[in-house]
């Protein structure tokens, strides 16, 4: 891999001899490469276990709904088997409710039957309906999160909405909008065939109704099938040995057991905790909003580390009336205004006069643009030099910050020794960052206590507690701050990702398509083979820290793709949208031409992000390097990402999309 100082820019750079600078960033990458080294493991993502997967009875508990209200849930009318929808959507969360919700402020979904939204969840919300954990609340700001804000007159209460807020705020928009009815919970939609003759799909459920009755298998059909579910969905812990034999009450974060710790996700008076001794396991985006709730009822909290996080400071405030009237939601487009001026700073590219409207730590990683792609240096050739070059310039934007990030922990925690292993040493990039005025000053508590297991994780568990280098430490309680299955499982493949059988034309599997191929759509979120069938993209599609706008990018263009088809088939027709092979296959070779651009992630520590490093082994095959390339973002940003998108559905012909009418009967 190419290092920073390869390509020499300081003073005595311009005869190739290496400036300090040089010297400085050269010995900075060669530490974040040994700390890498230390958590690269053979086994990468098979080192976890999914809790839907575990064969062990206990594990699997651990995935179970304890929120849903199944005596309310079962006394509701259910979807009845051989039901026909226009539209059939896949998830419940704020991607789930933005499709709905703009498709019908489009007119494309009016009638009472139109939409039917699945969700293995027993409510609305996604993440925000599982997770429930002491502390939590969204790490974006939420004027620029909490979607449809501008729709529904509403005010987050904070300027960082806590898990219950953003749970309400989902109720809210499932009210405004007609949703509850026109939603099916505790159910997963297990496979999706085409049904060629018909020009529909034919969706495959399975209903759950809860732990008294038998489960439902029900058919429903769908002129379109639209794929909404999250990111990060299915939760994972390490395979431990002996954690099963663990005696404590034991559960994982997106499942927390407030009937152990006390509180509700409302009052989180953690009672339960007192005199007992809870030990952590991770220390993610989860862990460093919920320790600091833990060390103000537990007797003893031990956090187990195997990388720390890069945690800045958070500012969060009450939202003031007067600034969020006169200042923040003062005029129609405000919320997108906010969200790209945001987008701005982490895709390195504000104006010279713009003002910084979120003002937060997120803003200022200029060098987050190492994956979420930026206008400012163009498609980055895939030769060794231009690559080392790019890479340079990533690692040279970002040491400052990383640099803070670490002297800010010296200046927080008070013991030397802890705070030099509360240290992060990978760049920015590398893992989600996180922000806290709160975790890092918990390790001043002398009942606080930081496990580091120096890269390699918990060796084992016993009976009363786990053990890291041979010493035991003794816990009653067990939360399993272990996160969630990569999404880039499956090279992106929606099949993959959303765990349905995708069955398309002919028959055929799209995970087939995405396996021997690659990524093969148009813009992200469509594919040849399987008409009618709309995803929102992780391939060959644009990203942002703010999820929720890489969401609305993807709806607008799916809603447009699918009103103008039908406005082209008229009245008494329904429209068959299928991208072309060719179209297609042009829109990988672009995406593919930008994937160079990403290739910082390369060095990066072993995560979620890099699927446990196994996105980082280089392939001699050819065919294998390929595959990786069609997986690429949109290197330019997001917003460079809209303008292209804008620009086709200006030019109004759908060029690339073959449009079918099929008489109504």
């Amino acid at each position: 891999m190419a290092t920073a100082a390869d390509n020499t820019t300081g003073a005595e750079g311009g005869n190739g001899i290496p400036s300090q600078e040089d010297l400085k960033l050269y010995a900075l990458q060669q530490k974040y490469t040994e700390e890498a080294a230390k958590r690269f493991r053979a086994d990468g993502i098979s080192q976890f276990v999914e809790l839907k997967d575990a064969e062990s009875g206990r594990f699997r508990a651990l995935g179970e709904d304890p929120w849903a209200d199944h005596a309310a849930l079962n006394a509701k009318e259910t979807v009845k088997n051989g039901a026909k929808y226009k539209i059939v959507i896949l998830g419940a969360g704020y991607g789930g409710l933005l499709y709905a919700a703009r498709l019908i402020q489009a007119g494309v979904a009016s009638g009472p039957d139109d939409i039917l939204i699945v969700d293995a969840a027993g409510g609305f919300g996604g993440t925000w309906w599982w997770n429930r954990y002491p502390g939590l609340h969204c790490d974006v700001e939420s004027y620029t999160y909490m979607p449809l804000l501008e729709e529904t007159g509403y005010m987050p209460r904070s300027k960082y909405a806590p898990g219950s807020e953003l749970r309400e705020h989902a109720e809210r928009i499932a009210t405004q909008w007609n949703l509850h009815d026109k939603a099916l919970f505790r159910s997963s939609v297990k496979s999706v065939h085409w049904d060629e003759e018909a020009k529909v799909w034919n969706v495959k459920i399975t209903e759950g109704r809860g732990p008294e009755e038998k489960s439902r298998e029900i058919e429903v059909q769908a002129q379109y099938f639209v794929a909404a579910s999250g990111v990060l969905t299915n939760p994972q812990i390490p395979k431990i040995p002996g954690l099963e034999s663990f005696s404590g009450s034991m559960f994982h974060t997106a499942r927390w057991d407030y009937s152990v710790t006390g509180g509700t996700p409302e009052e989180q008076n953690l009672t339960g905790l007192q005199g007992k001794r809870v030990g952590v396991i991770g220390t993610g985006a989860t862990s460093i909003q919920l320790v600091p709730q833990l060390a103000k009822w537990a007797k003893e909290v031990y956090v187990f580390q195997r990388t720390p996080s890069q945690v800045s400071w958070r500012g969060q405030r009450a939202t003031d009336p007067d600034e969020w009237k006169n200042k923040i939601a003062y005029k129609k487009g405000w919320q997108l205004e906010r969200q790209l001026n945001y987008n701005s700073y982490l895709t390195n590219a504000p104006k010279a006069d713009q003002e910084n409207m979120v003002g937060d730590a997120w803003t200022q990683f200029r060098a987050y643009a190492a994956i979420v792609g930026s206008p400012a240096w163009g498609i980055i050739e895939p030769t060794p030099e231009k690559i080392g070059e790019h890479i340079a310039r990533l690692y040279r934007i970002d040491a400052p910050h990383t640099e803070a990030a670490r002297a800010r922990v010296d200046e927080i925690v008070k013991d030397p020794e802890t705070a030099a292993k509360l240290k992060s040493w990978y760049p920015t990039w590398c893992k989600r960052p996180t922000f806290s005025d709160e975790y890092l000053q918990a390790f001043n508590l002398p009942h606080v206590h930081l496990v580091d297991t120096n890269g390699k994780g918990v060796d084992s568990a016993t009976e009363t507690g786990l053990v890291v280098a041979g010493k035991e430490y003794p816990v009653d309680i067990l939360v399993l701050s272990t996160g969630y299955r990569t999404p880039a499982l499956g090279g992106g493949s929606p099949a993959v990702r959303t765990g349905v059988e995708i069955y398309g034309r002919e028959g055929k599997p799209m995970d087939d398509k995405w396996q021997n191929y690659g990524a093969a759509t148009l813009h992200g979120v469509c594919s040849n083979g399987f008409p009618n069938l709309f995803f929102t993209g992780l391939s060959q599609h644009a990203s942002a820290a703010n999820y929720v706008l890489t969401i609305e990018v993807s709806i607008t263009h799916i809603v447009h793709l699918i009103a103008t088809a039908e406005a082209k088939v008229g009245d008494g027709s329904r429209a068959v949208i299928e991208v072309t092979s060719e179209a297609e296959e042009a829109w990988s070779m672009e995406t593919m031409r930008r994937a160079a651009y990403f290739s910082a992630v390369m060095g990066c520590t072993p995560g979620y992000i890099t699927s446990e490093g196994e996105a980082s082994q280089v392939s001699p095959d050819p065919m294998v390097m390929m595959k990786k390339a069609r997986q690429s973002g949109w290197s330019e940003g997001l917003e460079d990402f809209m303008r292209v998108l804008e620009e086709y559905r200006a030019e109004g012909s759908l060029k690339g999309v073959e449009v079918t009418p099929v008489a109504v009967k």
